[in-house]
């Protein structure tokens, strides 16, 4: 299956599908969290305050993530760069600060906040497999896609000189050969972390127990997924940076989960 970026050129004005998906990926996120807010009694202007400083903070961050990551200050003002993982740290560092400065329960709140956040990651992968990036390796599963408009084209070329991947021997360099389209892997299983946290929503729990769970199962999939990205930033010997990073996500949910868990049984508290 040949796929082609979704665009739509207004004059000289040209919007993408992954800016089409970032929109709703937000809007989603806030609606699911805005209804779990109202179901736990509160106000639901904390969630659409939230995402506006999700969306700046998010920004910030992935902007000066890829910055930082390419070593060039002139990343800061380039159409792309989005990294998921300095957009997650930035949009978190700006909605804490957002919870201290209002005083909320935010434990509570990061319960509350879980689905939405698998549900704006299933909508925002949606994005980079319209703009035909973060795809994977070559593959000869019936599955596979090419990307001739890709950034960059699945060409042996491109795949070459850009993630230093290996392509059969005698392929013509031009020719745009079938990858793993991991954009679509993850929708999948961050629809399957949204269905689950879903479901485990209204359990009792200690506050931040559900919030742990989604960072484990969050970077548990992006570790698999990595698998079979084509990438050039393995600079841990065949883990990615992306794959480090999840790693100690995944910790850092399982040590927040082992926490809450011990105080179940404890008497309750606020849960600031």
């Amino acid at each position: 299956m040949t796929v082609y970026p979704f665009l739509i050129h207004f004059g000289s004005f040209t919007v993408t599908g992954y800016g089409i998906m970032m929109m709703f990926a937000f809007l989603l996120a806030g609606w699911v969290y805005a209804r779990e807010i109202e179901r736990a009694g509160m106000d639901p202007v904390i969630a659409w305050d939230s995402v506006v400083f999700a969306v700046l903070g998010g920004l910030t961050g992935a902007k000066l993530y890829y910055a930082v990551l390419v070593g060039d200050t002139d990343a800061l003002f380039s159409r792309g760069g989005l990294v998921w993982y300095g957009g997650f740290t930035g949009g978190a560092v700006a909605v804490f600060a957002y919870m201290w400065w209002k005083r909320l329960p935010y434990r509570r709140l990061l319960d509350l906040i879980s689905p939405a956040l698998a549900a704006g990651y299933m909508i925002g992968r949606v994005g980079c497999f319209l703009v035909n990036d973060d795809y994977g390796r070559p593959t000869g599963m019936p599955w596979g896609m090419k990307f001739p408009r890709g950034s960059p084209p699945t060409t042996g070329r491109a795949l070459e000189q850009a993630f230093h991947v290996r392509v059969s021997a005698g392929t013509p360099p031009d020719e745009v050969l079938a990858v793993h389209p991991t954009q679509l892997y993850e929708v999948a299983l961050a629809f399957v972390i949204f269905w689950y946290l879903w479901r485990l929503r209204k359990n009792r729990r200690a506050a931040g127990w559900l919030f742990g769970l989604y960072l484990v199962l969050t970077g548990a999939a992006r570790i698999f997924v990595e698998l079979f990205r084509a990438k050039d930033d393995r600079f841990f010997g065949p883990l990615t940076l992306a794959q480090v990073l999840s790693l100690t996500v995944a910790v850092l949910g399982g040590w927040l989960m082992l926490t809450y868990r011990a105080m179940e049984t404890s008497p309750p508290a606020t849960s600031r």
